[in-house]
């Protein structure tokens, strides 16, 4: 049995004060893992549908093998695992901004952290992915200039609800075309967001990138008992 609470790690970050915790909810019997940036619950283990989802409908708009991918946001890590579930997967860079979360996985304080520290295909890079996009040496240190056949992002609430005021520039059609220019052609960038579909960033989607299509992807709500939703954007550049 594991104890109802219990805060696994705290620091002091640039951005606020993050906290990664493990709870017991007694009316599931299972172990919650949550990350938290102050007061503003990040992420739940309690609702992982979306994130994954962002893999799977990312990586089926891609026809072919040897894909090489590129995700904006660790967090619980479930994004990157279910990319590295998929088999046409040759490489996986999951960059984070802050060290304090590839270190929650290199130490194995999450449950997902064990499979990506063994899977020889996925490496973690501290970096702000929202900085490396707007350069033109891109989201590979190791390989300045690389082209990803897939860019998935989850970081922010919505494109319009921020972390931080700087991540703002990349949902305009500028920043998106920065972003479009670490892709091969006929190349994927999908996004998470909490937030029903906007009508707004969907246009700035259609202006930049050959295809969009905004997903919603449903998932039943544990503590309302009802059934909650997110988004998932999905555009391709022009093959």
């Amino acid at each position: 049995m594991s104890a109802r609470f219990e805060e696994l790690d705290w620091r002091p970050t640039p951005i606020g004060d993050i906290s990664l915790r493990r709870r017991r909810e007694p009316t599931l019997g299972v172990d919650v893992y949550e990350i938290k940036l102050d007061d503003d619950f990040l992420m739940s283990s309690l609702f992982t549908v979306a994130e994954i989802e962002l893999a799977r409908l990312g990586l089926a708009a891609l026809a072919g093998t040897g894909l090489d991918v590129a995700v904006g946001g660790l967090g619980l890590g479930y994004t990157a695992q279910a990319v590295l579930e998929d088999a046409r997967v040759r490489s996986l860079v999951v960059l984070d901004t802050l060290g304090e979360v590839i270190e929650w996985h290199e130490r194995e304080l999450l449950p997902v952290g064990t499979r990506l520290m063994a899977d020889p295909r996925c490496r973690l890079v501290r970096g702000d992915f929202f900085a490396m996009v707007s350069t033109d040496a891109g989201l590979d240190p190791e390989t300045p200039g690389r082209r990803f056949h897939a860019v998935l992002v989850d970081i922010d609430h919505t494109p319009r609800n921020v972390l931080h005021p700087s991540h703002a520039a990349l949902y305009t059609p500028a920043g998106l075309r920065r972003l479009a220019g670490h892709l091969t052609p006929g190349g994927v960038f999908a996004l998470w967001s909490d937030d029903p579909p906007e009508e707004e960033f969907e246009a700035v989607l259609t202006e930049v990138f050959a295809t969009s299509r905004a997903h919603v992807v449903t998932f039943p709500n544990p503590l309302t008992g009802g059934e909650s939703a997110n988004t998932v954007y999905v555009a391709t550049t022009p093959a």
